[in-house]
């Protein structure tokens, strides 16, 4: 482990903090007596965003688990299976960005392969799974992410970057680095799904204002 490091180790306890308790009260009003368990999901953000607020580094260590089934009075086999099927949720701790780039086919006729090697360049991580020296950067490698038409897409935490090539995404990097976050959507300008240069509208369809 180098000195980067110290803190992504297991912890030893997990205790809500105020603001992940406000959280919880708000979720839990939504799920009738008896069906708490169906909770576990939004719980484990809370565990997972809390993580981030307290260590830079959003993930769900085992003790995070733990309170979850604790508050759910549910067993704790559960809630770690839930955790581990979901890919949402990082198991193994993570660096102050997790760029999750997606490898399918859609997204690889477009150019993810420049998306990675620009990641691979200038985010210092090489391989899916690792993590950069500096603690700043986790790279892994996810299905789908449901926008191929804007492909290639990187997806920072919780927000898509989108059309992205190596220059933009160089760009992405280093303002992630200055601690900045640009804005998410299409690094292109693109509107949702727009055709590139910008939706066509069919403004002189025959009858249409009249």
């Amino acid at each position: 482990m180098s000195k980067h490091h110290h803190h992504h180790e297991e912890p030893v306890s997990f205790a809500f903090d105020a603001e992940s308790e406000a959280q919880i009260a708000t979720i839990l009003k939504r799920y009738p007596e008896g069906k708490q368990a169906s909770a576990v999901i939004p719980l484990l953000y809370v565990v997972q965003k809390q993580m981030k607020r307290q260590t830079d580094s959003g993930w769900v260590p085992r003790v995070g688990m733990d309170a979850v089934a604790e508050r759910l009075e549910m067993p704790p086999i559960r809630v770690y299976e839930v955790a581990t099927f979901y890919f949402m949720f990082n198991t193994k701790p993570v660096g102050k960005y997790h760029l999750q780039v997606c490898g399918t086919t859609p997204c690889w006729l477009r150019g993810s392969d420049e998306v990675l090697r620009a990641c691979q360049d200038h985010a210092g991580v090489k391989h899916y799974g690792e993590t950069s020296e500096d603690g700043m950067f986790t790279m892994t490698e996810v299905e789908c992410l449901g926008a191929c038409v804007n492909a290639p897409i990187l997806q920072v935490d919780d927000d898509f970057y989108e059309d992205l090539d190596y220059d933009r995404t160089v760009k992405l990097l280093e303002a992630l680095r200055r601690g900045e976050r640009p804005a998410p959507g299409s690094s292109i300008g693109r509107l949702n799904s727009a055709p590139e240069g910008g939706p066509l509208v069919l403004t002189d369809v025959p009858g249409a204002g009249e």
